[in-house]
């Protein structure tokens, strides 16, 4: 029996949110796209119920395709009479393809829908990030230039928009974050990911807004999760003099 998709807007927010409870991400995401096309303006517990349904749909791919890629590597090493490496090669390619089209569906989503009726800061920040978080998803598997520079573009607008945001704000946490990895894992650039990262973290820990408890708590964890990339990207740069590093200023 095929999933039965409602008609109103309230039952699809309804039908989404109880397909992530079932973790039936693929259903969650055909409603969530329903409710972009026909009102594109989302609000915050909207455009999370999206970001979700996506990056679980995408999320296993991208695991998959790191998982053939390693083994793809071990048999390359082997160079063997009997060696899988065709079929597996095969294999990749078919998970490429599927990752690339969840990337265009989103993509073109962004920027037909959501990015045109973004009504506030926060909403411009949220969909340029994402939009820049899937162009960097597409590069990991496209060795071209292309898309590594749509990423840079996408995150670059972001975060001209992200000024106006308190450096508290989970949204702009998130958007460095993730800005501060595509420059270290896409670009191979780690001073400039390691420079974006603490001062993310150093502008949130000086500013004295109070924010609510949800706030907080999604601040919070974002924070330990740019210490967490700083702590392991300086050990990766300096091993050898990873004490000179003054990772205490960020206590």
């Amino acid at each position: 029996m095929s999933f039965k998709v409602p008609e109103k807007r309230d039952h699809l927010i309804i039908t989404a949110k109880l397909a992530e409870q079932c973790e039936r991400y693929d259903e969650m995401l055909v409603c969530m796209k329903r409710v972009v096309k026909s009102t594109p303006d989302l609000n915050s517990e909207e455009r999370n119920l999206l970001s979700v349904a996506y990056k679980n749909v995408i999320g296993s791919r991208r695991a998959c395709w790191r998982a053939i890629s390693a083994l793809e590597q071990k048999e390359d090493v082997k160079r063997s009479s009997g060696t899988q490496l065709p079929l597996i090669r095969t294999y990749k390619k078919q998970i490429e393809a599927e990752l690339g089209e969840i990337c265009a569906d989103v993509l073109d989503l962004l920027d037909k829908f959501l990015i045109p009726n973004a009504p506030t800061e926060d909403a411009k920040v949220y969909f340029y990030k994402m939009k820049g978080d899937y162009h960097r998803y597409y590069a990991e598997i496209d060795s071209g230039d292309d898309q590594r520079q749509q990423a840079l573009d996408a995150y670059t607008r972001a975060t001209e928009y992200a000024v106006a945001l308190k450096p508290t704000s989970p949204i702009r946490l998130g958007l460095a974050l993730n800005f501060s990895v595509f420059y270290y894992e896409i670009l191979k650039s780690p001073d400039k990911g390691c420079q974006l990262a603490r001062q993310a973290f150093e502008e949130a820990l000086n500013d004295p807004e109070v924010l609510d408890e949800e706030q907080h708590k999604e601040a919070a964890l974002i924070m330990q999760l740019l210490r967490d990339n700083l702590a392991l990207w300086t050990e990766d740069n300096h091993p050898d003099n990873a004490d000179d590093v003054k990772m205490e200023d960020m206590e």
